[in-house]
């Protein structure tokens, strides 16, 4: 801590975070329901949502890109037959200053798709309004669970597999 002119303490790496730029990296609208010409009170959609993250460094100083990848699988409970598919790869170049390194891992994914996923969000509902359905609207994502559950699946894919003594 290094004091200010009025003699307040003031940290020294202060954390700072910008989004710089946001896009539509990939997305895929396959609508199942158009094809086979079903009616829509054969229709009763039964939601499964999958969510992936990935992130890396960018060239530039303090640079990173964020991926969020959402697939959202929509199939008629009543037939089980796929109504629609949609994969909405959104990444966000973030320009992030003060976290220390130790935490730049959880912070870029989960810090950085909080912010990203309202726009994510949107997409979402357009695309299924406009491919004829209802608006889907995402539920909240727990980025943290998420996180947590990914350090998890690694922690136990590296155990060595138990073997048994002779």
């Amino acid at each position: 801590m290094t004091d200010a002119p009025n003699g307040a303490p003031q940290p020294q790496n202060q954390l700072k975070m910008s989004i710089l730029a946001q896009f539509v990296r990939d997305m895929s609208f396959e609508n199942a329901v158009a094809l086979k010409g079903l009616q829509s009170a054969e229709v009763q959609p039964e939601m499964q949502v999958q969510v992936s993250l990935d992130a890396r460094k960018r060239p530039a100083e303090h640079q990173f890109e964020v991926i969020t990848k959402f697939k959202i699988t929509a199939t008629n409970k009543a037939t089980n037959t796929a109504l629609y598919l949609l994969e909405v790869d959104y990444g966000g170049i973030f320009h992030i200053e003060g976290v220390p390194d130790d935490q730049m891992h959880p912070f870029l994914l989960i810090e950085c798709p909080r912010q990203l996923f309202p726009f994510v969000r949107r997409i979402v509902s357009d695309v299924t309004r406009d491919g004829g359905f209802p608006p889907f609207n995402l539920d909240p994502v727990d980025f943290v669970g998420l996180y947590r559950a990914e350090l998890a699946r690694r922690a136990e894919a590296e155990k060595p597999a138990d073997v048994p003594l002779s």
